[in-house]
């Protein structure tokens, strides 16, 4: 219920002295209550300040980052210092966010159904996003997926509630929220800090893709209620990654033996389908991460790659639901061990055709139907700049057998044909998917592979 401000009241921005009236309340938190509101004809969001919340120190950390600035355009950050007249009270401005946008709680009630690309790209732009913010000296402190929104269409992803990131190694008494928090905080042995929000990311991503908590398994089932004490031990005093390949005392367990779900039947659900080395890193992140902070923490820059490689993995199954294929991954590693072919469909069981592909540096990008290709396939650099693509499956205009990729640069390309004939492939033009042809996109070189 909105009591800190009326629909209509008007407050000043501090640093441009502009008029903002506030237009409707949208929701309240324990630090304060956020408005729709209006200021200069352009929507934004206003946060207000309960008066236990409106402290000097709160305001002093909001100056830093309105000084700073976001860290990229993800961040729903504070622009703007605002306050009243006759209110001691303050609050701040900051973009609005954009009907399309979900919580990741609703991905958790399950009222969305993204693609695994959707997810994917997501667990590609929070790690980046989050690179940025340590990369300016920041800490977010309090990661959970009440922070996170997305859109489950694209993977796009907004991260809000940043008025509580402080200068690494700050200590103003934020410590999180349990489910996320690293170990060591929840034991009250540290404040939170980079190398503790790179654990919190961990169980984001763990839960982005598993829709479970990756130390919620068979312990869950002893405890009476999962209440801050059972957190607390499970997080804190007694962490075991439910897939813990050397102590299966956690081990997640399927609905049939907990029909409640609580212990990890998701997770369990999914594990298997993703790639070995998105498994692997999470493995990583969840054994030598839970022993050794310091050093076994996965960094947001493996994190990118690791999910990026995921995301270049999907191929389709068009057997279980022609109009709209399930995915599945393409993993070299599963391959090898069914003899040299891709395994069945995990959703109908059925074997597929795989797609052609390309190699590019060590890197597979399987060539689907829409299948694109973006500027770090073939600069090497992490951008992960999904808005242009560089390149893209197309179909022969006047032969619907026929497919080829691409050309959609500014840049001339050279390819090498399977009978050695050497040609330009100017932009808007395409070369063969045929085995054995082989690509200069400049600096590197993609090999076509069947």
């Amino acid at each position: 219920m909105n009591q800190l401000l009326r629909v209509g009241q008007k407050v000043q921005t501090e640093s441009s002295g502009l008029p903002c009236e506030v237009e409707q309340f949208l929701g309240g938190g324990g630090q304060g209550e956020v408005y729709r509101a209006k200021l200069a004809g352009k929507p934004m969001a206003l946060k207000w300040y309960f008066p236990h919340a409106a402290t000097p120190e709160q305001r002093a950390g909001l100056e830093t980052l309105v000084k700073k600035g976001a860290p990229n355009d993800r961040f729903l950050w504070p622009q703007e210092l605002t306050s009243a007249s006759g209110s001691s009270g303050f609050g701040y401005l900051m973009p609005l966010r954009e009907k399309r946008f979900k919580s990741l709680l609703d991905l958790m009630k399950r009222t969305v159904d993204p693609s695994f690309r959707a997810l994917l790209t997501a667990a590609i732009e929070l790690p980046h996003s989050f690179y940025q913010l340590h990369a300016a000296g920041l800490c977010y402190c309090d990661i959970s997926f009440g922070n996170v929104f997305f859109d489950p269409q694209t993977g796009d992803v907004l991260i809000c509630d940043n008025d509580n990131v402080v200068i690494d190694g700050s200590d103003v008494g934020i410590r999180g929220t349990p489910d996320f928090m690293a170990p060591e905080i929840v034991r009250g042995e540290k404040t939170p800090s980079i190398a503790t929000d790179r654990f919190s990311l961990s169980v984001l991503l763990f839960y982005l893709l598993h829709i479970a908590h990756p130390l919620f398994g068979r312990k869950v089932m002893s405890i009476h209620s999962l209440d801050l004490p059972a957190r607390t031990k499970l997080c804190g005093y007694e962490p075991i990654f439910v897939f813990d390949p050397s102590d299966r005392s956690n081990e997640a367990v399927s609905r049939k033996e907990d029909p409640l779900g609580e212990a990890g039947a998701n997770a369990l659900a999914f594990w298997p389908i993703y790639p070995q080395l998105v498994r692997e890193t999470f493995l990583k992140a969840f054994t030598e991460g839970l022993r050794d902070p310091e050093h076994g923490r996965v960094g947001e820059t493996v994190w990118r790659l690791v999910m990026a490689r995921a995301r270049d993995a999907i191929v389709y199954c068009p057997n279980c639901r022609p109009a709209d294929p399930i995915e599945n991954f393409y993993d070299s590693e599963k391959v090898k061990a069914s003899g040299g072919k891709q395994p069945p469909c995990w959703s109908c069981g059925n074997e597929f055709r795989l797609p052609p592909r390309i190699r590019i540096e060590k890197h597979v990008i399987m060539l689907n139907h829409d299948a694109k290709l973006y500027p770090h396939h073939v600069s090497g650099a992490p951008t992960y700049d999904f808005s242009v693509a560089v390149a893209e499956v197309s179909r022969h205009p006047t032969n619907p057998n026929l497919w080829g990729l691409k050309n959609k640069s500014n840049t001339k390309w050279v390819s090498t044909l399977p009978d050695g004939t050497v040609r330009d492939v100017e932009p808007e033009r395409s070369v063969p998917l045929a085995l054995g042809t082989k690509i200069q996109f400049g600096k590197v070189e993609g090999e076509i592979r069947v």
